[in-house]
């Protein structure tokens, strides 16, 4: 079996109305949510697909130099085919990374040939199902995030995620009300990632350790990159205070950063997204290292269900205690309304993907399990230009968000 062609398809949602957030020192823009579908088929016919960053310059390196060193190699061991890549094109830390997200469609196309989940193809599967929390709370009054909360407990899911900007007693009264709204048995996080992106008015350290005492006292599952994530010393000295449990991840640029920030013990979880940070050779390295601490892993997630499905298979073949949480985004529907719409997000498979009680069932099927529904391509057309925009106040600047929603957008 031998790869025929490598193809990537670029898509588009427009929001029917820009999505305007105000937050503590400026303004985000949601103008539209993108996506991209990688596609590998075979000269047998047989077709994997992956999730990919949406940018036309991930599609055009896609398309020439991955397509290139791929097509006509034979599909019988994905990490052998790496190994080469890296010893070629792949010395280039930036397309290393792109292959990776690529090399998700080849463990789908090579289960598919061998009739197994994607999962065994990893190391095996340990169980069947992984939980999920439900991600949304884009900046919004306090009220607002406490319905919110409410309405994705309703919905089945064991916790929420939200994202506070709205000054520091403000994101307190947030979580007290998210608590009262929710009860003591529902798992709260608090992405902070904006306390440090708010220019003139970012939170300092002293504020941050007096919000992290505070928030304590209603039980957050954790705290989410309350402080720049490069300095990891600054987690280190926070965690040592022992006031809440922190996560970092998404903003890790390398292998090593994340040894750096797992070996040394900076956080409580480490989060790491498997389409743009490293694919599953990283996810493997890290929950290595991260059993072998003693820490725990959560599965950054903001993408299509495909995305979900991807990252999935990875986090079952390791127990619970280690792999505990995949991000689940909970867009708005005709039935709920929370951040916004992205229809494209489930549109992409052909079935939705099996929930129950909170929890993601990962199919036994081979590949990846799901049926992707390539009609999304024609029924979602590529829109050039940012997705989104944040504008500060304090220095005044703007700042357009492309691809990768996690790249930094500031800083003080």
């Amino acid at each position: 079996m031998k790869i025929a062609s490598v193809r990537s398809f670029l898509m588009s949602y427009p929001m029917p109305e820009p999505v305007r957030l105000p937050f503590h020192g400026g303004e985000r823009t949601i103008f539209k949510r993108d996506a991209m579908l990688i596609r590998v088929e075979t000269d047998t016919g047989l077709v994997g697909y992956a999730p990919g960053q949406a940018s036309e310059r991930v599609q055009q390196v896609i398309d020439g130099q991955i397509g290139a060193f791929l097509a006509g190699r034979a599909l019988a061991d994905p990490d052998a085919l790496r190994v080469l890549f890296m010893q070629g094109p792949g010395q280039e830390a930036a397309l290393a990374k792109i292959y990776c997200a690529v090399e998700v469609a080849l463990y789908d196309l090579l289960g598919k040939a061998l009739g197994v989940p994607l999962s065994e193809l990893l190391g095996g599967r340990v169980r069947d199902r992984i939980r999920l929390y439900g991600s949304a709370g884009m900046y919004m009054p306090p009220e607002g995030y406490a319905a919110e909360a409410a309405a994705i407990q309703r919905m089945g899911f064991p916790a929420y995620k939200m994202r506070p900007a709205l000054g520091p007693e403000k994101d307190l009264e947030t979580v007290r009300l998210m608590r009262e709204a929710t009860g003591p048995d529902f798992d709260l996080m608090v992405d902070a990632h904006a306390w440090w992106r708010m220019g003139d008015l970012s939170y300092s350290q002293a504020t941050v350790e007096g919000l992290a005492r505070d928030m304590a006292a209603y039980r957050l599952a954790w705290l989410e990159e309350p402080l720049p994530p490069e300095d990891h010393a600054a987690y280190r000295r926070l965690k040592e205070r022992d006031l809440v449990p922190l996560a970092s991840g998404e903003h890790e640029p390398s292998d090593d950063s994340f040894l750096d920030l797992i070996q040394n013990r900076c956080v409580d979880y480490v989060q790491m997204d498997i389409v743009c940070q490293g694919g599953y050779p990283t996810g493997r390295l890290l929950l290595s290292e991260i059993a072998r601490e003693g820490l725990r892993f959560a599965f950054h997630s903001w993408g299509t269900a495909l995305e979900v499905i991807a990252a999935a298979h990875l986090g079952i073949c390791w127990p619970e205690m280690v792999a505990e949480w995949l991000e689940y985004p909970v867009y708005s529907t005709p039935e709920q309304a929370t951040m916004y719409p992205f229809p494209l997000a489930q549109d992409i498979l052909a079935e939705p993907l099996e929930i129950r009680q909170g929890e993601l069932v990962v199919p036994r099927l081979p590949g990846l399990g799901v049926a992707v529904d390539e009609s999304v391509v024609e029924r979602y057309p590529w829109i050039p230009g940012p997705w989104s925009s944040f504008r500060l106040d304090s220095p005044p600047g703007t700042w357009h968000v492309t691809a990768d929603h996690s790249l930094k957008w500031a800083e003080k």
